[in-house]
């Protein structure tokens, strides 16, 4: 899954690179978190405009929020037939601009270490997304997006079993042009990258707190393993059980 992510890039590099009609301003971000906003981006009546975006996804037909569960992530091979994902596949499509992401690998003890991926090439990270409307009982409107995940490739897979669906060049066109492809065609642009396109390392266990957010965590960490418990040394007395 994808649960965490950054983007540096500044507005001027976001408008030019995604080739969008507006600017929106923001700052670097280095552990946006989900229920945070983010900036998406798709395209509406052949627009293609940035946009803040609750990080989250709540479809239009949803009564209360607060009763729904966090969907953070869209899975690529139940996005086309959940009730939550269905509509936005069809005129809901979208990608978040990163500059990487973190993902967490479990040791053989359990505990948790970070990695810090990003394009092997260091370009920007076109995340694919679905994007819905919620409209409130008072009228208010709220924007409100998805990653899309994918089985991870040979090379991701030391790390965790499941990447985000990074777009590029045609694929990403695609993806964003919900008038003329159809749902079940821009599923299939949602692929792992091949092995090599991408590279990882450790970071500090900081960006477990949604709270830390500076460019130190998404620096290289040494990996900390948990020492062995000493074992008991023998108290010479024999027992009958």
């Amino acid at each position: 899954m994808c649960g965490r992510y950054a983007s540096t890039l500044p507005p001027e590099m976001m408008a030019e690179l995604f080739k969008l009609l507006n600017s929106v301003e923001i700052v670097p971000r280095y552990n946006i978190a989900p229920t945070q906003p983010v900036v998406a981006i798709w395209e509406q009546e052949a627009r293609r405009e940035a946009h803040f975006a609750r990080w989250g996804l709540v479809p239009n037909w949803v009564k209360d929020p607060r009763e729904f569960p966090l969907l953070v992530n869209a899975r690529v091979e139940s996005m086309l037939d959940k009730p939550a994902f269905r509509d936005p596949m069809k005129h809901g499509r979208c990608i978040l601009p990163a500059s990487g992401y973190y993902e967490w690998h479990t040791n053989p003890d359990k505990s948790k270490q970070p990695y810090y991926v990003t394009m092997a090439d260091g370009s920007p990270m076109a995340l694919a997304g679905l994007w819905a409307t919620w409209e409130g009982p008072n009228g208010e409107l709220v924007d409100s997006v998805a990653t899309i995940t994918v089985p991870a490739n040979r090379q991701l897979s030391e790390v965790h079993d499941r990447m985000p669906a990074v777009l590029r060049g045609e694929a990403m066109d695609q993806w964003l042009d919900v008038r003329h492809v159809r749902a079940r065609h821009a599923a299939q642009l949602a692929l792992p990258l091949e092995d090599g396109a991408l590279k990882f390392h450790p970071v500090s266990t900081r960006v477990n707190s949604a709270r830390d957010d500076d460019p130190g965590l998404i620096e290289p960490a040494e990996i900390v393993r948990p020492q062995p418990k000493p074992k008991k040394a023998a108290s010479g007395q024999m027992s009958l059980f």
